[in-house]
């Protein structure tokens, strides 16, 4: 549905004490350098009162915060419902493509029925999605009252990852202002289960093999149904490939904590090819392979910069020219979306407006915890296509009207 605001205030937040000397700089990593200059926004509905305030933000650095205030002319149930990813991007604070000069934008949002919703945007020149998490559970606790019993974010990625001179390298490529349409496909678990079956080894071959994680067959599913959508036969020579982003705390020598703020992700490139019997399963094959190049001798090479600079310069060459059709994955599954308690209690649902790629699939757990909800941001006339297509409409939840 439609969704109309009106902002009644709008404050620029400076820290309330002055800061150490030692702690008025943040120096960018490497991999901070090469992320693109937008937000990543989250958005956290609450069926509250309507006479909840925003607790306090613990502000321990020299950077300004945006915070805006607005009124919602609906009720908090009419866009739980049928959320629309264009529409929800009215409820966080900044365009997403014009991450500049704050790092961090909150906007509250309060429903005619009393209910509020959390719009949020951190710069992703300063954080990943993780980084952006661990800034909403340090919050809800010092909110609540209990950021002693959490571990503190830890900004070292400058150590880790040295800055160097990038001149040459355009981060924002890819960032997009034509015609993207974003929807929201829902998949049950029973749904993903029949995936998860498609994806799977025949009987009796690969025994040894795990079978598909859930985020594995929804890549394999989406891929495939994108690439019947899209591929054109008067562009045979076009490469097509599937990019997932993947997380590197875990990966590296020693292992960083969950907590480690900064852009610690990498993406994982496999080019699809068909050589076996077991088409599904192979895809599945292909994609773990790819990820599973990003090891600790990855990252090793990766803190040296230079090489995978020239890399990344290359690949965005081949992007303008045209050569490569990638469809990008990002997940935020098992991530703690729902356990951001502020005091007013967990959120009834988050999720996400229409982010500013095209070719993107951002997956995030459904409320119930066991199905997966798709965001799917495409090209108009590939969405007018993919929407249709109807081995997609027999697995994902009907759309209400």
């Amino acid at each position: 549905m439609k969704i109309e605001i009106e902002v009644i205030s709008n404050e620029i937040i400076k820290p309330s004490s002055p800061t150490p000397d030692h702690l008025r700089h943040y120096q960018l990593s490497f991999l901070d350098q090469i992320s693109p200059p937008t937000y990543n926004p989250l958005l956290l509905f609450y069926p509250a009162d309507g006479d909840v305030k925003i607790n306090n933000i613990e502000k321990r650095n020299q950077l300004k915060q945006s915070l805006s205030e607005a009124e919602v002319k609906c009720r908090l149930p009419q866009v739980v419902e049928n959320p629309e990813p264009s529409e929800l991007n009215k409820l966080i604070p900044f365009a997403l493509d014009d991450a500049e000069e704050l790092p961090l934008g909150i906007q509250y949002n309060i429903f005619e029925c009393g209910g509020i919703v959390i719009g949020l945007c951190i710069s992703h020149k300063v954080g990943d999605a993780s980084s952006l998490f661990t800034f909403i559970k340090y919050w809800a606790a010092t909110s609540r009252g209990e950021a002693d019993h959490i571990s503190r974010p830890e900004f070292i990625s400058a150590t880790l990852f040295p800055p160097i001179n990038i001149s040459g390298f355009k981060p924002a490529t890819g960032i997009t202002k034509e015609d993207v349409v974003t929807k929201r496909f829902v998949f049950r678990s029973s749904s993903i289960e029949l995936l998860k079956e498609k994806c799977s080894p025949a009987s009796g071959s690969l025994e040894n093999q795990r079978p598909p994680s859930r985020v594995e067959a929804l890549s394999v599913f989406i891929w495939q149904r994108f690439t019947a959508a899209t591929k054109l036969e008067s562009r045979p020579e076009r490469i097509y490939s599937m990019v997932h982003a993947v997380n590197l705390r875990s990966r590296m020598e020693p292992p960083l904590p969950e907590y480690s703020f900064g852009n610690y992700y990498r993406i994982a490139f496999t080019i699809p090819s068909i050589d076996t019997g077991e088409e599904n399963y192979n895809l599945v094959s292909q994609i773990r392979d790819s990820i599973g190049k990003v090891d600790k001798e990855y990252v090793k090479k990766l803190q040296k910069g230079s090489e995978h600079l020239g890399f990344m310069k290359e690949q965005a060459a081949r992007f303008l020219r045209g050569e490569v059709v990638s469809l990008n994955f990002t997940s935020l599954c098992r991530f703690p979306l729902y356990e951001a308690d502020f005091g007013w209690a967990k959120p009834i649902w988050v999720g996400s407006p229409s982010l500013t790629f095209k070719n993107l699939v951002v997956f995030m757990d459904t409320a119930s915890g066991d199905g997966i909800e798709a965001l799917v941001h495409l090209k108009e006339e590939d969405m007018a296509k993919f929407q249709e297509d109807e081995e997609l409409l027999q697995y994902i939840v009907p759309t209400k009207c």
